[in-house]
């Protein structure tokens, strides 16, 4: 069951027909945010298949018309500090399209550009643990899509819980928690001929806009074990971005938590996102690829 609510008018025409169209600037889109569990109960969400009589979720949605602001040209306003996402350009890279249809070949070869992109980015780090990705492709039939639901990747207490369980050393893990540590999700799109994203961009929300009390906490059950994601909450105040045709050598990174902001406040702790229906992808229009890969980030 879902809500819906609108909160600004929009005018939908019919979509460009020329299939190389770019939509750029400025945009209206409806966004799915979190809504609770109709019995209050705590919300879950199964990773995999939930065990039987369980659903995959036990919370509802909530749509709501926002309006988008589009950073292309404006990159260079945005840090990670202040708004939580950091957009980059020029980025050179010796992995080819193949490389992402292996996960072997992604770790073995991707990883590593991605740690030197961190540290030649983020001030201070004196160590990286890239610990996942995830690649999603909009072609129906992908196993993983891009996810049409505004969310952040961790609750403070998972991104501790990362650290315990990705340093496998107990006395160093707990000596890293007392410095600052953070999880950044690098995005970037795929596509064999270099084609700017068209369809299934994504939104994400300058931080500072969004409140503390805008964000519930989500039990994220895995086969063996519990972790935590946070749902959005539609709030007016909020405001959304999205970086118009992103190429293959850009990348956006996404501040999914950070130890300094949780403890002190003096910098911002995370970056609601989620990809959203442009309702001016052309007919035609690519599906959107992109890979996504999360790190922890210690200094």
């Amino acid at each position: 069951m879902s809500t819906t609510t609108t909160t600004t008018t929009t005018t939908i025409t019919a979509p460009p027909t020329d299939s190389s169209y770019i939509p750029r600037g400025p945009t209206t889109a409806s966004i799915t945010f979190y809504a609770p569990p109709a019995d209050n109960s705590a919300p879950f969400n199964y990773v995999e298949q939930p065990p039987a009589g369980q659903p995959q979720r036990n919370y509802r949605e909530h749509e709501a018309e926002v309006s988008l602001t589009d950073i292309r040209a404006t990159e260079t306003n945005y840090t990670l500090d202040k708004d939580s996402f950091l957009a980059l350009q020029s980025i050179p890279t010796e992995t080819t399209y193949s490389t992402f249809d292996s996960d072997s070949e992604v770790k073995e070869k991707y990883y590593s550009e991605v740690e030197s992109l961190l540290r030649s980015t983020i001030p201070e780090i004196h160590k990286v643990i890239i610990f996942d990705h995830t690649i999603r492709r909009g072609y129906a039939s992908a196993p993983r899509q891009p996810v049409t639901r505004a969310h952040v990747d961790q609750t403070p207490k998972a991104a501790a819980d990362r650290v315990r369980l990705h340093v496998s050393d107990k006395e160093e893990a707990e000596k890293l928690l007392t410095g600052r540590y953070r999880i950044v999700n690098v995005w970037k799109p795929l596509s064999s001929t270099d084609e700017p994203v068209q369809s299934s961009p994504l939104a994400f929300a300058a931080a500072g806009s969004v409140d503390a009390s805008d964000l519930v906490p989500i039990q994220h059950r895995y086969p063996h074990r519990v972790g935590e994601t946070m749902g959005v909450q539609f709030n007016e105040g909020q405001k959304w971005h999205y970086w118009s045709g992103m190429k293959t050598d850009e990348r956006l990174l996404l501040k999914c938590s950070d130890s300094k902001g949780f403890n002190d406040g003096s910098v911002a702790q995370w970056v609601p996102h989620t990809a959203f229906l442009d309702r001016r992808t052309p007919v035609g229009a690519r599906p959107r690829e992109s890979i996504e890969v999360r790190a922890l980030v210690f200094g």
